[in-house]
Order: C-alpha cells, then sequence, then structure tokens
C-alpha cells in the first residue's frame, strides 16, 4: 500500500474535502499505559518528522 493508494481510495469514496493532505505510515501509535491512544503523542510525531 502506498500514499497514492490511499489517496485514490478516498478520492472515490469520500467528499473531495474529506480526503486527508497527509498521509503517513507508522509502525505503532504511542499508547497510555491502559491501552488508549494520545492524541497529543500523536500531534508531537506529526510536527517532528518531515511531511511527504
Amino acid at each position: 500500500m502506498t500514499v497514492e493508494d490511499v489517496r485514490e481510495f478516498c478520492r472515490k469514496h469520500l467528499a473531495h474535502f474529506k480526503v486527508p493532505s497527509t498521509i503517513r505510515f507508522v509502525e505503532e501509535f504511542p499508547m497510555t499505559v491502559t491501552g488508549k491512544l494520545q492524541k497529543y503523542g500523536m500531534r508531537e510525531m506529526m510536527l517532528q518528522e518531515p511531511g511527504d
């Protein structure tokens, strides 16, 4: 799966304004000890890594 594959799928199945402008594949998400996603951790990941 590539970024273009995801964009093409979204263009076919979603309204044009809902297609994400940034798509990034990650190995794992930052989690709390109880197993919930850390939204602030994901924001930090997006700001630190260069975009596509």
